[in-house]
């Protein structure tokens, strides 16, 4: 069993730049619902409780893809706004690189058990 490299992975997940793309995206994914949830309790407005509780109850749901579209979206703002960064990006080339060779191995093997 292959080792994970724990210090890298938490390098780069405590990366400052990364850290402020994965906020801005939490924002636009869930944030303006739990800030329109609390202004609307707080001024006692139903069409923001509505809005906010029905778009939260959709997170909540198993089915919600929320958890995926905010890292695809800190992903693009990191991108988009620090494209030099070389060590955080570089290593998400690197994981794409492993997941793109352990696919194509997949996939080799299942043409050659299918073929015989």
């Amino acid at each position: 069993m292959k080792k994970i490299p724990w210090k890298r992975v938490v390098r780069f997940l405590l990366n400052p730049r990364l850290l402020f793309c994965l906020s801005v995206a939490w924002l636009l994914t869930n944030g303006w619902a739990y800030l329109l949830f609390a202004a609307g309790t707080y001024w006692g407005n139903p069409w923001m409780l509505g809005i906010a509780g029905t778009y939260l109850t959709f997170l909540w749901l198993p089915i919600s893809p929320e958890k995926l579209l905010t890292l695809l979206i800190a992903v693009g703002l990191l991108r988009l706004l620090f494209p030099k960064d070389e060590q955080t990006l570089g290593t998400l080339r690197q994981w794409q690189k492993k997941l793109s060779v352990k696919k194509a191995k997949k996939k080799e093997k299942e043409n050659r058990t299918g073929k015989e």
